[in-house]
């Protein structure tokens, strides 16, 4: 069982930077593909971005590329997602994910552990 926490939204203006963190529960965390997604009120959960077991490899949403950065720490049991350039269209409430398949992920169905999610909004 994985418990994933995540931190770091609020409130910035167009143009700024957030940095979320994810921190998870358990001796597996660095086993596991971690993946950030996000959801705006009647949408589906939308793939942001997902980094392998190791961080040897990375994968983005197009949309996010060039502008947010997924990374991991094993040593802290933590996941980050930094995201410059923000625009209002990035106004949403991320998620953290973890999934026992190592590789990374753009699926959700792929995702064994979600955290509780925070909200992240960019005023114009």
């Amino acid at each position: 069982q994985v418990q994933l926490v995540e931190s770091g939204g609020g409130l910035v203006q167009a143009g700024g930077s957030l940095r979320l963190s994810c921190a998870a529960s358990g001796r597996t965390f660095s086993t596991y593909a971690m993946g950030w997604f996000r959801q705006t009120p009647g949408k589906e959960r939308e793939f942001v971005a997902a980094i392998s077991w190791s961080g040897g490899s990375t994968y983005y949403a197009d949309s996010m590329k060039g502008r947010f950065t997924i990374s991991r720490d094993n040593a802290k049991n933590t996941v980050y997602l930094q995201m410059n350039s923000l625009q209002p269209e990035d106004t949403a409430v991320y998620y953290c994910a973890a999934a026992k398949t190592g590789y990374g992920s753009s699926s959700v169905y792929e995702y064994d552990y979600w955290g509780q999610g925070t909200q992240v909004t960019v005023s114009s």
